[in-house]
This record gives C-alpha cells, sequence and structure tokens, in this order.
C-alpha cells in the first residue's frame, strides 16, 4: 500500500514508514533516547532527500518529547531555571543552524554536509560509548568496582565566573558552559534533524555535574523547543516539513516506544549502553559508505529550485 508524500515528493510504502517508525520507537523506548540520529539516516536510505528528512523529523522529535516533558514536570524531576538557562543558548544555536542549513542548500553543499556531519558524530560519539560500555562489563566479570568520581568533585568549569545558582539541581556555576551547551545541541539539532539527547544527557551529567534524577527531564525541556522552533523554521524558510510523513512517524513511534521501554528495563544498564553504541556506530558506517560508494546511477534529474 502506497501513499504520496507531498513535500518529499516521493511515493512510499506506508507500512514501510510506519515499521520505521515502530523501530526507532522502540530503541528511543529502550535506551531513553530521542531516537532522530537513526530515523534521519532510516529516511534518507529510503530515498527521501536530506533537507526533507532533516526538517520532518525535528517536528516528530518535538511532538514525541512533548509528552515526556508533561510526565517529567509532574513528577517535579526537571530543573525550570537550568532548562531556561539552556534554552537560551539553544534558540541562538537554532537560529544559527537554521540559517547555515538554508545557506548550504542554496548552493548545493547540504547534501553532502549532513552525510559527514553524520558519519563524524555518529562514529566518534559511539566508539566512546562501545570503549566505556565493554571497559564496564569486563570490570564488573573481573569483580573490579568501577571508579566513580565524587558528588563534591569540581572541575575547572565550575571555576568560570558569572555564576548562577540552581536550587533544583544543587548546583553553583557559570553561565558560560551552560549557554554554550545549550548553543551547541541547538545548532547540532537544526542541521542534522536529531534532538541531541544523546549528547546533552552526557554533557550535564560529566560536564556541570547534573544529577541524574533530573538531567532526563531538564533535557527533554530543551529538546521540544529547539525542535519547535527548528520546525517552524525550516517549513516558514525552506518548506520543507512533511506533515504527512511525520504523522506516520509519529504513530508507529508511540507505539514502539512502550514495547522498547518494557524491554530495557529487562536488561543490564552496561549491554544496553553497549547495545546503543554498537547501533550509532552502524549507522555512521552506513553513512560512510554512501559517500565513498559509487552511486547506482550515474547521474539524476531534479527541477531546479528559484532561490530569489
Amino acid at each position: 500500500m502506497e501513499i504520496y508524500l507531498p513535500i518529499a515528493d516521493l511515493p512510499v510504502n506506508v507500512f514501510l514508514v510506519l515499521g520505521m517508525g515502530l523501530t526507532v520507537g522502540f530503541v528511543s523506548g529502550m535506551f531513553g533516547i530521542g531516537g532522530g540520529f537513526l530515523m534521519t539516516p532510516l529516511l534518507i536510505f529510503v530515498g527521501v532527500a536530506p533537507a526533507v528528512a532533516v526538517a520532518t523529523v525535528a517536528s516528530h522529535i518535538a511532538a514525541s518529547s512533548f509528552s515526556g516533558v508533561l510526565s517529567y514536570w509532574r513528577r517535579k524531576a526537571l530543573d525550570i531555571s537550568l532548562a531556561m538557562l539552556l534554552l537560551t543558548g539553544g534558540v541562538i544555536g537554532t537560529g544559527l543552524g537554521v540559517w547555515l542549513f538554508t545557506v548550504l542548500r542554496r548552493i548545493g553543499q547540504l547534501d553532502i554536509t549532513i552525510g559527514l556531519s553524520y558519519v563524524i558524530l555518529l562514529t566518534s560519539v559511539g566508539g566512546l560509548m562501545v570503549y566505556e560500555s565493554v571497559g564496564a562489563i569486563l570490570r564488573a566479570r573481573s569483580g573490579k568496582r568501577a571508579e566513580l568520581r565524587r558528588p563534591g568533585t569540581h572541575t575547572w568549569i565550575h571555576g568560570l565566573p558569572f555564576k548562577m545558582r540552581f536550587k533544583t539541581s544543587r548546583l553553583y556555576i557559570s553561565v558560560i558552559p551552560v549557554l554554550g551547551i545549550g548553543l551547541i545541541i541547538g545548532f547540532i539539532g537544526a542541521i542534522m534533524g536529531i534532538g541531541g539527547g544523546f549528547l546533552l544527557v552526557p554533557m550535564l551529567i560529566y560536564l556541570l555535574r547534573v544529577p541524574t534524577s533530573v538531567v532526563i527531564g531538564t533535557s527533554m525541556v530543551l529538546t521540544l523547543v529547539t525542535m519547535a522552533m527548528a520546525t517552524i523554521m525550516h517549513a516558514a524558510t525552506n518548506h520543507l516539513v512533511d506533515a504527512v510523513l511525520a504523522l506516520i512517524l509519529m504513530v508507529g513511534g508511540v507505539i514502539g516506544a512502550q514495547f522498547g521501554a518494557r524491554a530495557g528495563q529487562k536488561m543490564p544498564a552496561d549491554r544496553l549502553r553497549l547495545l546503543l553504541g554498537v547501533l550509532v556506530v552502524a549507522v555512521g558506517v552506513r553513512f560512510a559508505l554512501d559517500l565513498v560508494l559509487p552511486p547506482t546511477e550515474a547521474f539524476s534529474i531534479r527541477a531546479m529550485e528559484n532561490t530569489r
């Protein structure tokens, strides 16, 4: 059963797209991440233009993050003041990302930029995750305990000026790294169509020492607002958000997330991180192969866009 995607200008099998939503939703529920790093490449692999994939997945991530934010809000498991400061940097980063996205699309360098960005980001982050999780598994088998940093220990980041107190997180840190992290996540999300949760959560925990009890809810606020902004900006400036595609992905994602969350509760944390790391590296390698292997078609034809 095929359905025509008006913005992507492509007929696709509705069950294939629904299955992609189910798969990514399952992965998101199992690992507690947004899944944009996986959804965008999958759409590109099935023929959706990278620009449309990035813009459409941004809307998908924004919608899926909304219910998560409400859940953490009811449980009072998020730091509002920290989230607002992250959003300040995130808004700036999103604006810069959409601007660069538009410029690269105008000069015809967007597809290669997205591909290279995914290769570099996914292989490096996935490689670190695999290294860390394998080390943790080997330590557990040998009976050694993991060396944990004490909650009170500080790094050079905590010595920066312009400090602000965050009562919920019980932190007294500079606003500079908080704004910088928000800017980076917003910029990456606008360019690559990912929520950035798999980057944001470790940065908040290991760089700023944000307690794990509030870090996921706080990161979801940033993801929700930046992805909603990216969706609006992409729709207004580039007209690339495919609502039909996003709706099908959302339906599959919501269903798959329920099963993924149950599966994730039955698996040890170290093995979960190892599986996620392998998955991230695999997607990065797949992108790298697409960049170096010769195309199946010697050339393609498409209508020229009016850039005026």
